[in-house]
């Protein structure tokens, strides 16, 4: 029975049932056909979602909207292009950084995708960038703000995982950091000889040293949100639920009397449209949670698990499977969807065998942002496309690049190399 629920689960996303339904509809399957009591399951379902640690997704999906309508993410783009931008490839590496740091606060990457690409293309356009290569660039970019904390896939996977949430943030960071430098350094190999690209002439007077000051002034509003949120959380100051909140007590002054580009009238759109997303995130999660309760009733994790040994009793053969697994769930659905459907499947899989929890937090979080720029579904990536007018066979080249020499070596590292992912929790929670 459970298979053939799990095959009706995944055949109802393919199609395209929007996700929260499908899971219900599956919860419901179970609930009809199996020995379970809508009076257990749904109380269960609900006392999880009264976790705190969920209070922090809808807070950090307001202030990514306030941030984009405050024209706090434009000041940040403005800091690092005076730092990188005037090298060949460099504005590629101002669209890459600006998205590591505005997904950091943020953690979405659709949101991400949309503020900082409708500032950044037009911006590449005029350098000289292949339109494909710039669309590529900031739809692989965006999903960095799943691996640099405060991510909001790492919170759903430590809520579903019953994980530490600052553990999981932290098996990411450097992962993230490191998939942030491959693509800088891909982006300039791949443009060394390109013509057309414009490098940009510095004025004498825009190098002085006051000039300098004077734009890390302005834009020292913008660049404290990140320091005060990430500085907060791992120095244990703030939990992540508190820095949320604290993201957008400190967003709505700034936007609004700093930059000026938040009126009431666009806080109450924001509060409407971080409503409606809110709402579809938390009925998914509902019906998710009552699926992967049932998922453990019926030992669906055993039964993957002796599937698994009866092909390779080898450790890393079988991290190896549990790999391609998710890349393929990846490419099938979304981002959200893959975490709260895989995380109750695999976590009992991957304790048997030895693998820490929080390494594979690391290994959850890459293979769920490949899965948003690998096709078939690839869903940032045409997401990117419709941002930037830009046919997706024009991004395809550029997008393999950063797979093969981006997304795979990291893959690898955080998969078979545990220090890779496990230095930083285990210096700063002690975590082995």
């Amino acid at each position: 029975m459970v298979i053939l629920g799990l095959f009706f689960l995944l055949l109802g996303l393919v199609i395209g049932i929007p996700v929260p339904f499908a899971f219900l509809l599956t919860a419901m399957y179970f609930l009809l056909t199996g020995d379970y009591e809508p009076t257990f399951m749904v109380p269960y379902a609900v006392k999880n979602l009264s976790n705190t640690v969920i209070f922090c997704i809808p807070l950090f999906i307001l202030a990514g909207k306030l941030m984009e309508r405050g024209n706090i993410a434009d000041k940040l783009i403005g800091l690092v292009e005076e730092s990188v931008g005037r090298v060949k490839g460099g504005l590629g590496i101002v669209a890459t950084v600006s998205c590591a740091v505005f997904g950091s606060v943020t953690g979405s990457a659709a949101a991400t995708l949309t503020c900082i690409g409708s500032i950044m293309i037009p911006r590449l356009e005029k350098a000289g960038y292949p339109r494909g290569h710039s669309t590529a660039l900031l739809a692989n970019s965006a999903v960095l703000g799943m691996l640099i904390p405060p991510s909001g896939i790492m919170i759903l996977y430590s809520w579903m995982g019953g994980q530490s949430v600052l553990a999981s943030f932290l098996a990411t960071v450097i992962p993230g950091i490191a998939l942030t430098s491959l693509f800088s350094l891909i982006n300039c190999f791949l443009l060394r000889k390109d013509p057309n690209i414009v490098v940009p002439v510095i004025p004498e007077a825009d190098r002085t040293a006051a000039h300098k000051i004077l734009r890390l002034k302005k834009a020292s509003p913008a660049l404290m949100m990140p320091v005060i949120i990430l500085g907060g959380i791992y120095s244990g100051i703030m939990t992540p639920t508190e820095a949320a909140a604290v993201a957008v007590v400190y967003a709505i002054p700034v936007g609004m009397f700093i930059y000026r580009g938040l009126t009431l009238k666009g806080i109450k759109e924001t509060l409407i449209d971080s409503g409606m997303a809110t709402g579809t995130i938390m009925i998914m999660m509902f019906g998710c949670s009552v699926l992967a309760r049932m998922f453990v009733e019926e030992d669906l994790p055993g039964a993957i698990l002796q599937l698994l040994y009866s092909i390779s009793t080898n450790k890393y053969v079988i991290l190896l499977m549990l790999n391609l697994f998710m890349i393929i769930l990846g490419m099938l659905v979304d981002d959200t969807s893959a975490v709260l459907l895989a995380t109750p499947i695999m976590i009992p899989i991957i304790t048997e065998i030895g693998v820490s929890p929080v390494q594979f937090a690391a290994i959850v979080a890459v293979n769920s942002g490949m899965g948003n720029i690998t096709p078939p579904c690839a869903p940032l990536l045409y997401l990117a496309g419709a941002v930037a007018k830009c046919p997706i066979n024009e991004t395809l080249r550029v997008t393999c690049y950063l797979l093969f020499f981006g997304w795979l070596p990291i893959l690898i590292l955080v998969t078979y190399f545990p220090a890779f992912s496990m230095w930083l929790p285990g210096l700063v929670l002690g975590i082995r």
